[in-house]
């Protein structure tokens, strides 16, 4: 079923051009569009039936499938899902059919090519949620950069190839050491068992020595670091953005930075846990400091899509602090902010692409007084920035909640200065919604905007519905994730005393408390021992 959903929008992709023909058909561009829209609706429902048949008590893998790819060197295809890739793939599957009802009156320019780069993109962000052999996931990691490069590069705007270049390097610069790193652990293995493999599972048992466990783990903490982006990592971000069409931003925004969060949880600190138990605190200082920075500098931006892309190296600073923090609040509000900042950020995006194509600019300047002209348009920019900025009752309220809990009980002081963050959002994103809405009606070519169209209420209305469903019944998402996210967490706390080695002194912060029983248990199990 997982190799289904995976390569289901490939096969999209290649019926998209199959129905487009040869060379360029304009007449054929309205085909190309709902084959392509069909192929991710499609997609979209496949996931809500794995998520159907998923078992949330169950905290291993699920629906696994594992065959033999490059047996000489341990290579499987090993796919399967857990709680907290679960919906982090029925959120790629949501967000790709609205970034492709988004372009629908924005893309004319090679609409085959672009079909085609959107559907192969999303089966590639899909094969790294899924991936649990570590060379099939570093090949969806660095395959997902292909499609996204030429998104930006072809069809973003003036500065286009710039932001796509950056992108590219910056990412790929990264990658090249996760995979020094990668190829390292199967050579650990090979001398440890006699046999390469490039299987979590099995590297997850695998011994390292303190140096090499050091090592190892900064080379993938950077890679994801990188991807976040995490301060001082994050400076392509905002090119990105900017220069983005609105659906390359939507899938940016919404899914491609949580590949760096995800990989953090997923894969280096599982995988090396004392020593990301001992570079937790630099971490987390990094992640306030990002929600603080990126705040303030959202604060000045004349540009709305500017302001948003700012807003995202802020709003993932708290998903990286609750993951450094390391027990259930923390950790399952981080995966839970995950989700939500890509209903709310992918949503910003959408709402900014619909003013943009109206007026053909983001300043926001050329705005003020849309309430008066576009109601509706309005009420529903409303409700995502009020989501955005964590109001109870929305989707963004519970991630945030969550992760401040959590990070309280590992570090008093961090989380006083990252709360900080959320009043600086609220300043920034009501501001920013105040002078583009309401006001007076100065700007005349703004006097004749359409509300929203049939097409526009497509995408508006399951991105509300979504935000007001997370923030209402958070626990349909919260309660299959629980299990995997124990689980992580026993494994990293049961380092603990091997703390020692790295140089850092266990503390009561960070020993588990009684609201996280599996990881205390286990504690207690090998003090006992």
């Amino acid at each position: 079923m997982l190799s289904t959903i995976v390569f289901l929008p490939l096969a999209g992709a290649v019926l998209v051009l199959l129905s487009a023909g040869r060379g360029s058909r304009p007449e054929r561009e309205p085909l190309v569009r709902y084959v392509a829209l069909a192929a991710s609706l499609l997609t979209f429902a496949a996931t809500l039936l794995l998520w159907w048949r998923f078992d949330p008590s169950s905290a291993g893998f699920q629906f696994e499938e594992q065959h033999a790819w490059i047996p000489h060197f341990g290579i499987q295809y090993y796919i399967g899902v857990d709680g907290i890739s679960l919906f982090l793939i029925v959120l790629t599957a949501f967000l790709t059919p609205i970034a492709l009802l988004s372009s629908w009156e924005s893309v004319h320019k090679s609409v085959k090519a672009f079909s085609v780069c959107v559907l192969a993109l999303e089966t590639a962000m899909l094969g790294v949620f899924v991936a649990i052999d570590l060379f099939l996931f570093y090949v969806f990691w660095d395959a997902m950069l292909i499609p996204m490069y030429f998104l930006i590069g072809v069809w973003g705007y003036e500065r286009r190839i710039y932001a796509a270049v950056k992108f590219i390097l910056y990412t790929m610069a990264g990658s090249v050491l996760m995979l020094i790193a990668i190829i390292g652990l199967a050579w650990a293995q090979a001398e440890a068992t006699g046999q390469m493999s490039f299987n979590l599972l099995d590297l997850y048992d695998l011994t390292l020595s303190e140096q090499m466990e050091t090592w190892f783990f900064l080379a993938f903490a950077l890679a994801f670091a990188i991807k976040v982006p995490l301060f001082p990592f994050h400076t392509w971000l905002p090119d990105a953005h900017v220069e983005a069409p609105t659906a390359g931003s939507i899938i940016l925004a919404g899914v491609l930075l949580k590949m760096g969060t995800y990989g953090l949880l997923r894969f280096a600190f599982p995988l090396f846990p004392a020593a990301a138990l001992y570079f937790a605190p630099a971490l987390g200082v990094l992640a306030v400091i990002g929600i603080i920075y990126g705040a303030l500098v959202a604060m000045v931006q004349p540009d709305m899509k500017k302001l948003v892309a700012y807003s995202s190296v802020s709003h993932l600073g708290f998903v990286v602090l609750g993951m450094a923090a390391m027990n259930v609040q923390g950790v399952q509000g981080s995966v839970y902010q995950m989700l939500n900042h890509g209903v709310s950020t992918g949503g910003l995006f959408m709402m900014v692409g619909m003013l943009s194509d109206r007026r053909h600019t983001r300043l926001i300047s050329e705005y003020g007084g849309l309430k008066a002209v576009t109601p509706r348009l309005v009420t529903a920019f409303l409700v995502i920035t009020l989501s955005s900025i964590a109001l109870p009752g929305l989707n963004g309220f519970v991630g945030e909640f969550l992760i401040l809990i959590g990070a309280f009980r590992w570090h008093t002081w961090l989380t006083a200065f990252a709360a900080t963050g959320v009043i600086l959002s609220a300043i920034y994103m009501l501001w920013m919604f105040q002078r583009v809405n309401y006001g007076p009606l100065t700007n005349t070519k703004n006097t004749s905007l359409p509300d929203l169209s049939p097409r526009e209420w497509a995408l508006v209305v399951p991105v509300v519905a979504m935000a007001v469903l997370m923030g209402v019944v958070p626990g349909i998402f919260l309660r299959p994730m629980e299990p995997s996210v124990n689980r992580v967490i026993e494994r990293v706390m049961n380092a603990q005393p091997q703390r020692a080695r790295l140089g850092q002194p266990e503390t009561a912060a960070s020993t588990p408390r009684a609201t996280d029983p599996i990881a205390a248990d286990a504690v207690s199990r090998r003090q006992r021992q």
